[in-house]
């Protein structure tokens, strides 16, 4: 704990804990220096050993245990937090038979003992019980309080106090931010900026009060306190430039984040790394790998924080290369196994498809936490491997680790992706009833996903009634796709009409539907939605997909004829269509949303994007070399059916990564199995 004394008063504390107190007794004079010294020397050597249990029974065998040998142990388990062992040692103490009485240091060691250690009942009973205090008692019991979240209680003892010191009033403000209460925590910095008596404010009070304007996205209180840490001088401190970029970062004025970072002299990571997670946190993605790539060439090593940050971008923006080149990087300087970004590592390679790598670096982890083994499952569950994400939760099990919501997620979209539906249920139920875990609309958005899927639409009605809390678009989405699967559109009238209520801009609502009607021939249905479409100014989303070649993203879009190969990418595809007819492929007309005739029909399916990507990806790699497409909207069936001929027509492996989930084909099969 930050000691809030300087050493003259440290010192005057030492002394007075022996000699304040009426009944204490004064520190030995120096009749066993040699005896006290070597005891002091046991005490370290076991705590060296991180033998804590030992620690007790040489205590208990001491006649006179010197002062400091309390210190020393209690500062032990401090650090360790082991709170059995520091009772044992406050039970000798009120027990000791040679006389001994804590004084006020002693006393504030064990009280600190016990608010690190979360047992603040036992914190309140010392503290009541104390004969004597000082500033620091009263700090220790509120900064404890409030690191618990215990803010009611924190601030009814802080109002009590009746002189405070920076420590107190930083204390309460971090502790209003650390649990989501920044309005609070604002307005005991105002009160505190009229406390004439107190000190200039430090650079953790400023950064705790930034830290509430950046929760609140208030831009105009963080300039206010940017200006008064102007006039203080603190602006070049790194914590509070950390502070300073989020808050700008937050409230959306990156160019003035990206101001202070520019002018802060001898920038530590802290500083590097808060930048470049603001980019990220703005979409602003080739900004922020831009300025990690300025890290590196400035010769400062990254932190964990700064690689995760960075290979989670690479996870969102699906690019697996530079997510190797980082790996690489981290590898050369090394890196802890057990870190942040041990757990990005594997969230990366499986969010880019790379489920094998993912599983060599989780194996690779001494202990893998839960988000690890979450990222795998997923992966597993995305990439067509349904029944090696069970085994892996399986696993998960058997080593004691006890699941979150999210990672039942995974389980559930396993399920889901193999049709598991009665394994399914059963791990939904589970959730509840075995783990104590409280079911979450994600829950109930993959079950109804599941039913669904499965044609099992009264089911999955029922159980979107029964939702303890009011389904979300997930969940009313997940209805629809059933539908569309199953061609039952009345069912996805009575979910799309719920959907148009709840986000009536979301074109993927009005095209599923439109695709359902048109799948039944309602063309005058279709012209319907269509219709509401352009009186509502709904847009449909354009359909991309991209592909990297040579180190170089390619970018597609629908009968797109703007990439200087398209000549060649349509006379591949001419060709590759008179191969798949040959070989008996029929395109699937029925979702072309014009009614129009056959062959037009045809044409408007054959150069869509994800199709263009592949094609373009073929005639520029080797022979036999695999293709990796991404693609923004889920892919439809007819470049589903198509790839999985040109898979074994053209001898390669394709991977498709859609919106939903990531498709391998390969000798003309698909890993979801035709299931998705």
């Amino acid at each position: 704990m930050r000691n809030p004394f300087n050493l003259g008063k440290l010192v005057t504390s030492l002394s007075s804990s022996y000699s304040s107190t009426p009944h204490a007794i004064q520190p030995p004079k120096p009749f066993f220096p040699n005896r006290d010294a070597h005891f002091i020397e046991s005490i370290q050597h076991l705590c060296q050993q991180k033998r804590l249990r030992d620690v007790i029974p040489l205590l208990e065998n001491q006649v006179l245990p010197p002062p400091e040998a309390y210190s020393r142990i209690l500062q032990l388990y401090i650090e360790k937090r082991a709170l059995d062992e520091g009772k044992r040692v406050h039970d000798h103490i009120i027990r000791s038979g040679s006389g001994f009485v804590a004084g006020v240091f002693i006393s504030n060691k064990i009280l600190e003992m016990y608010c690190k250690c979360g047992s603040m009942s036992d914190a309140r009973k010392l503290f009541d019980e104390m004969r004597e205090r000082d500033l620091c008692s009263w700090n220790t019991l509120i900064s404890g309080y409030a690191r618990m979240g215990m803010l009611l209680e924190a601030r009814e003892l802080f109002d009590e106090m009746s002189d405070r010191d920076n420590f107190s009033w930083t204390a309460m403000i971090s502790g209003y931010v650390k649990h989501k209460q920044p309005a609070d925590a604002l307005e005991l910095y105002r009160l505190m900026q009229r406390n004439e008596k107190l000190m200039m404010c430090n650079k953790f009070t400023v950064s705790s009060a930034l830290a509430a304007s950046a929760a609140m996205q208030s831009l105009l209180l963080g300039k206010e306190i940017h200006g008064r840490i102007i006039r203080t001088g603190l602006e070049s401190d790194a914590v509070v430039s950390s502070a300073l970029l989020d808050v700008y970062g937050k409230c959306g004025s990156l160019n003035e984040a990206r101001y202070i970072f520019d002018r802060v002299h001898g920038k530590d990571i802290v500083v590097w790394t808060a930048m470049i997670d603001r980019y990220f946190g703005d979409g602003r993605w080739e900004d922020g790998l831009s300025l990690f790539s300025d890290l590196l060439r400035c010769g400062i090593s990254p932190n964990e924080y700064t690689f995760a940050g960075v290979l989670n971008a690479c996870a969102h923006q699906t690019a697996e290369e530079l997510g190797r080149q980082v790996h690489g990087h981290m590898m050369r300087i090394g890196f802890d196994p057990c870190s942040f970004a041990a757990s990005a590592l594997v969230h990366m390679y499986a969010k880019c498809g790379s489920v094998e790598r993912a599983d060599r670096v989780f194996k690779s982890l001494p202990r893998p936490g839960l988000v690890s083994w979450t990222s795998l499952i997923n992966g597993y569950a995305q990439n067509g491997q349904p029944h090696e994400a069970l085994k892996l939760f399986d696993m998960l099990l058997w080593s004691g680790t006890q699941p979150d919501h999210v990672t039942f997620v995974g389980v559930l979209s396993a399920c889901t992706h193999a049709g598991l539906v009665d394994k399914g249920l059963e791990y939904f139920h589970l959730i509840k009833e075995k783990h104590g875990l409280l079911l979450t609309a994600d829950h109930y958005a993959c079950v109804v996903d599941l039913l669904s899927r499965a044609g099992r639409f009264k089911e999955a009605e029922d159980m979107i009634r029964a939702m303890p809390m009011k389904p979300d678009k997930f969940v009313w989405a997940s209805l629809l796709g059933g539908c569309r699967t199953h061609g039952n559109y009345e069912v996805a009238e009575r979910a799309a009409e719920v959907l148009f209520e709840i986000e009536p801009e979301n074109a993927a609502t009005y095209v599923t539907l439109a695709n359902i009607y048109a799948t039944a021939g309602k063309w005058e249905e279709v012209a319907k939605v269509r219709q509401v479409m352009d009186e509502r100014g709904v847009v449909k989303k354009p359909g991309m997909s991209w592909v990297s070649v040579n180190r170089k993203v390619h970018v597609f879009l629908v009968g797109d004829e703007s990439h200087p190969k398209s000549n060649e990418i349509f006379e591949f595809l001419g060709e590759m269509t008179k191969r798949m007819k040959e070989e008996g492929f029929v395109p699937h007309t029925n979702y072309v949303l014009h009614d129009v005739e056959e062959e037009q029909k045809e044409q408007n399916l054959s150069y869509h994007s994800e199709k263009l990507a592949v094609a373009f990806g073929i005639i520029s790699t080797p022979p036999g070399t695999p293709i990796k497409v991404f693609k923004n909207l889920r892919t439809c069936v007819d470049c589903h059916t198509a790839l999985k001929f040109v898979s074994r027509i053209a001898e390669r492996k394709i991977i498709v990564r859609d919106s939903s989930r990531f498709h391998c084909f390969e000798s003309g099969s698909c890993s979801c199995h035709d299931y998705w």
